[in-house]
C-alpha cells in the first residue's frame, strides 16, 4: 500500500503546484512566454476530453508501431543473443559492432530508413525495432553467460548434452535478464515511434503533437504527450506482469 501512496500522493503535489502555477501565471512569468503557451493541467484534461476522438485515432496507429516493433526486436535480439552465445566466433566479431551501431543517434537513421522504405508502416516498425534491439540483446546474451556454473558442472556429470544443458540451465537462467531488457525496450519505444512519426506520417501521436506544435495547440500537444507516457506505462506493467508470471520463482 505504501509504495503506491507514496508515487500517488507526490503526483498529486507536482500536479498542485503546476495548477497553481499556470493559474497565478507564474509560470509563464519565469519560463518568459505568454500565459496560453503554458497550459495548466486543468486545461489539458479538458482538451484530452475534448480531443478524446482524435487521440484515440492516433494512439491506436502509434500503440500498433510500439508493439509490433517492440516484438520483432524481441525475437530477433533473443535469437541473436543466442546465436552469440552458442558460437564465440560471431560473439567477438559481431558485439562490438552492435556497441557501435548504438552510437549514432536513431534521428539521424530515422530519416534513412524513411526514404529506403517509404511513408507506410514498415520504416516505423525498422526504427522501433532498432531502438529496442540493443537493450533486448544485451540482456538476455548477459543472463545466458551468466548461468550457475556448478549447475552446468552437474548436467555435464550427468551427461547432459549442449541442448539440454542450454534448455535446462541457461534459458531459464537467462529469463529475468531478459525481461529486464525488455522492460527498458518497451519504455524507450514510443521514442522511436514518434521519431519515425515525425520524419513521414500522416497519422500517430508522433504526427498529431507536430500539428498541434505549429498550430500552437499546446493543451493538446501536452494531452498527446500524456497519452503516450501512459501507453509507455502500461505497456511496462504488462511486460512486469509477465515477468511475475514467467519467472515464478525470482
Amino acid at each position: 500500500m505504501k509504495r503506491r501512496l507514496a508515487p500517488a500522493l507526490l503526483l498529486a503535489a507536482l500536479i498542485g503546484a503546476w495548477q497553481l502555477a499556470a493559474e497565478t501565471g507564474a509560470l509563464a512569468s519565469v519560463l518568459g512566454l505568454e500565459d496560453f503557451l503554458v497550459p495548466s493541467p486543468a486545461e489539458i484534461a479538458e482538451a484530452l476530453w475534448q480531443n478524446r476522438e482524435l487521440l484515440a485515432e492516433n494512439a491506436w496507429v502509434t500503440l500498433r508501431e510500439i508493439v509490433l516493433g517492440f516484438a520483432i526486436a524481441a525475437v530477433v535480439g533473443v535469437g541473436f543473443a543466442i546465436a552469440l552465445h552458442l558460437s564465440e566466433t560471431l560473439r567477438y566479431a559481431t558485439y562490438p559492432l552492435i556497441v557501435a551501431s548504438q552510437t549514432i543517434p536513431i534521428i539521424v537513421i530515422a530519416p534513412i530508413v524513411v526514404v529506403w522504405f517509404g511513408f507506410g508502416i514498415v520504416p516505423k516498425l525498422a526504427i522501433v525495432a532498432l531502438i529496442c534491439f540493443f537493450p533486448i540483446t544485451v540482456a538476455a546474451l548477459d543472463g545466458l553467460r551468466a548461468a550457475d556454473p556448478e549447475a552446468i558442472k552437474l548436467m555435464r556429470t550427468l551427461e547432459g548434452s549442449r541442448g539440454q544443458i542450454f534448455r535446462r540451465v541457461e534459458a531459464p537462467g537467462a529469463l529475468p535478464s531478459t525481461f529486464s531488457g525488455a522492460k527498458i525496450a518497451i519504455a524507450i519505444a514510443p521514442i522511436g515511434a514518434v521519431f519515425g512519426e515525425w520524419v513521414g506520417a500522416s497519422s500517430g501521436l508522433g504526427h498529431q503533437i507536430l500539428q498541434d506544435s505549429a498550430q500552437l495547440e499546446v493543451a493538446r500537444q501536452f494531452a498527446a504527450v500524456a497519452v503516450l507516457s501512459a501507453m509507455a506505462m502500461i505497456l511496462f506493467g504488462l511486460i512486469a506482469l509477465a515477468e511475475r508470471r514467467v519467472v515464478s520463482w525470482r
